[in-house]
């Protein structure tokens, strides 16, 4: 007889509250974020290498 219990009760999974922001437009504003921060991650690339090129350092 094979016993399946879900994971969440061994490796501290905790529950998580309902914040009351349905799914749909917290996906919308969490993927906003994401691309904002992946643009900023970008300028920051571009600064962070021609730092090290003033440096130097880069290719």
């Amino acid at each position: 007889m094979a016993m399946s219990s879900p994971p969440g009760r061994y490796v501290g999974a905790e529950e998580v509250e309902d914040d009351g922001e349905p799914f749909e437009e917290k996906m919308k504003r969490l993927a906003a974020q994401f691309r904002e921060q992946m643009a900023e991650g970008r300028k920051l690339d571009v600064a962070i290498e021609a730092n090290l090129k003033e440096l130097g350092y880069g290719g």
